[in-house]
């Protein structure tokens, strides 16, 4: 195809990947595409709301849904242009939703082909499409939540569906700080090997 000689080896790499995965349901093609992509989608999302703790999980949820949906992913542009929109418009719920004023309007990212990926933030509360997405992500830490070790649910629940700070869950369990951190660090790793395992979860 002519279209595919524009396209930089990373990503015909990609492409192979996202075959193996969809086809064969190879986790070893899912981990590899993680493993090129968390880093700059972290920074990414790092860039737009400050907050690390926030930027990890709005990782964890970026992959989730970019996995969930492989399958309606077209070659017409390159995945990290795809997955750093999907990243970007979660990130984007996640502001208005939390009402953060923390990152100009007109920023705007480029992928690994050098192509400009804006984000497009509209003044507007959340509308029924948004609606079922919020859904979507409780739905999807779920499925995760009742694969975790029992000493992590508590928390991931407190984190994610009663979003309450690191402060905040350290006061309700009556737990160290650094201890809460700590926690759930370890369970957003055991998150991360969750989504890189696709047969099972999504």
């Amino acid at each position: 195809m002519e279209v595919k000689k524009q396209f930089s080896e990373k990503a015909l790499k990609d492409f192979k990947l996202i075959d193996h995965a969809i086809n064969e349901g190879d986790e070893q093609a899912y981990a590899e595409l993680m493993d090129r992509y968390k880093r700059p989608v972290y920074h990414m999302i790092l860039k737009m709301i400050r907050n690390t703790d926030d930027a990890e999980d709005l990782t964890i949820e970026a992959f989730a849904k970019a996995f969930k949906n492989l399958h309606k992913f077209k070659k017409d542009y390159t995945f990290s242009t795809w997955l750093f929109r999907i990243a970007t418009n979660n990130t984007i719920d996640f502001i208005r939703k939390k009402k953060l004023n923390t990152f100009s309007l007109n920023t705007s990212f480029s992928d690994d082909n050098g192509e400009s990926v804006n984000i497009d933030v509209e003044d507007r509360t959340l509308n029924p499409q948004e609606e079922a997405i919020n859904t979507q992500k409780i739905e999807l830490v779920q499925m995760f939540v009742t694969k975790l070790p029992p000493k992590y649910q508590r928390l991931v629940r407190l984190r994610y569906f009663d979003e309450l700070s690191y402060d905040e869950i350290a006061k309700t369990l009556d737990a160290p700080l650094g201890t809460v951190k700590a926690q759930l660090h370890r369970a957003r790793e055991l998150m991360y090997d969750l989504v890189k395992d696709k047969k099972q979860h999504i």
